[in-house]
């Protein structure tokens, strides 16, 4: 089993502690985000938890956890994302050069295969063009390519949540023009660092370029971090050309802090607010608790091992 934590949350910034708690106890609880009603049990025993894949913007909460993670025999890797905007955009985050010392720090401790880069959404706006893009890329690939083992991009998507921004005009979806010729770019910044590059769920094909369509839990990364071959399948779940095998996510929507202007995963900042206030560490939800109206089930879960191979861990 494939542990997503979380796309709906950054659950290291915001929920390491119940993260935690809930790898002590074996256990977490998660609403079915179209019928809250509906509640699954997932038991954690890193017998049947073959990787944990992280999603973050900053890891620091989580960073003093990892030690006693490690003792407990769970395997793991970050998806980090990491972008040049500022406050107008991304609200809430600490300044950048503090969170770029935190994904050294981390990549230092697990090593680049396991700290896996992400500069996205690209958005373009008044104040943030193509030129500034390419020159910001190539700044961070150069604090940073020694330090990971890929870098992922993604161009902005409308979403009805989102209307306001770009009305606003502090969002903007780059034309196809424009997303081949930020393309082009990066893929010339990033081969010169020896960075591969791949892009995140996008509908277009820009493999002349030499990069590739992501896979962001992706089963040959996740064997290298196991040790061992997995018996993977797509995920239906996701979004149209979404290239990730099938994982279970034990985060929920509209808890994250981070105030992104472009967030997908939070529909206002006052039920933010709400759910933020209802969260308990102790709590198996990592919103409220459970009620007489909910309808608990505990499907079985396994361990996707393949049976008889072994491979080398990097």
């Amino acid at each position: 089993m494939i542990i997503s934590a979380s796309r709906r949350t950054d659950l290291p910034s915001f929920y390491s502690e119940w993260f935690l708690r809930r790898l002590r106890e074996g256990l977490v609880l998660t609403r079915n985000p179209v019928n809250p009603s509906q509640v699954t049990g997932i038991a954690l025993s890193p017998e049947v938890v073959d990787c944990i894949v992280f999603w973050t913007k900053d890891p620091a909460n989580l960073m003093d956890k990892l030690d006693e993670i490690d003792s407990m025999g769970y395997r793991y890797l970050f998806q980090f994302t990491l972008t040049p905007y500022g406050r107008e955009l991304e609200r809430n985050l600490r300044p950048k050069p503090e969170i770029l010392h935190t994904f050294l720090r981390l990549s230092d401790r697990l090593g680049p295969k396991r700290v896996l880069w992400r500069y996205d959404p690209i958005v373009l706006n008044k104040g943030l063009d193509i030129s500034y893009h390419l020159n910001q890329f190539e700044r961070l690939c150069r604090q940073l390519a020694a330090h990971t083992c890929q870098c992922t991009i993604s161009f902005v998507d409308s979403y009805d949540k989102l209307t306001g921004p770009f009305q606003r005009g502090i969002l903007r979806e780059p034309t196809f023009q424009e997303q081949e010729r930020l393309a082009k770019g990066f893929a010339e910044i990033a081969s010169s660092f020896d960075l591969p590059l791949k892009a995140c769920a996008e509908k277009h094909d820009f493999s002349s370029y030499g990069i590739r369509p992501a896979s962001c839990i992706d089963p040959g990364i996740l064997e290298a971090v196991c040790g061992y071959p997995l018996k993977t399948e797509p995920d239906a779940g996701q979004r149209e050309y979404c290239g990730c095998c099938r994982s279970i996510d034990i985060g929920a929507y509209n808890t994250c802090r981070n105030g992104c202007v472009y967030c997908y995963a939070n529909y206002n900042e006052r039920t933010v607010q709400k759910n933020s206030s209802l969260h308990r560490p102790s709590s198996y939800l990592m919103v409220g608790e459970m009620s007489a109206a909910d309808h608990l089930s505990t499907p079985p879960v396994r361990s996707l091992r393949k049976e008889f191979e072994q491979l080398p861990i990097d």
